[in-house]
């Protein structure tokens, strides 16, 4: 999903509440040339509505900063809010180049009815909830999709097995379960401690030297 959004460069001397105080939310712009960065101004309504269909280093903006002038393809890096009336007070945008690559956080979707919980009476446990990557700023997928309908109860599924999208590439522990069916007995506790468990017993074997013949 790409998004187009409009914003100003910041009137030199501003002082940001007053920016808000007049329906508009002070902003920076990184990354459009080396070092540099931007102050900038958009509009609060506008500001709003982008962050209700944009995720955080997730969603491509085109962001048209009309004044300089200058077009291109950002992220939102970074959203502050007040810490308990929840206004918006801020954005971070960050530029990329068609070419490079960006990392992003993407949630996962669990699809299907295991076979584990339908047959078996067991419990679905999410591990994680999203997932760290890298990929062409052309091509960060809204989700990854995993289809757990052949998880029996004790089976669990790994990042390393996960099938992702052409030109994806998975940032962090690979071996870190994301889901895992229960019997109706077992704890979640219990179940990461046995994860861990068979993680450690496979890392030791595989560093033991093969005995010599």
């Amino acid at each position: 999903m790409e998004l187009t959004v409009e914003c100003q460069k910041r009137p030199e001397g501003s002082q940001p509440n007053a920016l808000r105080r007049g329906g508009m939310i002070p902003a920076n712009l990184y990354g459009h040339k080396g070092t540099e960065a931007i102050s900038l101004v958009m509009n609060a309504k506008t500001a709003e509505t982008m962050l209700k269909k944009a995720s955080v280093n997730n969603t491509i903006i085109d962001l048209n900063v009309t004044d300089i002038p200058w077009r291109g393809k950002t992220l939102v890096r970074e959203v502050q809010s007040h810490p308990y009336k929840g206004n918006l007070y801020h954005i971070s945008f960050f530029a990329v180049a068609a070419q490079d690559s960006v990392d992003v956080e993407v949630p996962l979707h669990f699809v299907g009815d295991a076979v584990g919980v339908k047959q078996e009476d067991g419990i679905v446990d999410t591990l994680a909830t999203s997932l760290q990557i890298r990929c062409n700023p052309n091509s960060i997928p809204e989700a990854i999709e995993i289809n757990i309908s052949n998880l029996h109860v004790g089976d669990s599924l790994y990042v390393r097995e996960l099938v992702l999208p052409s030109g994806v590439t998975v940032l962090g522990d690979t071996e870190q379960a994301v889901v895992t069916i229960l019997s109706p007995q077992k704890t979640t506790a219990a179940a990461v401690e046995e994860l861990e468990a068979e993680a450690e017993t496979e890392s030791a074997s595989a560093s033991e030297p093969e005995a010599e013949e």
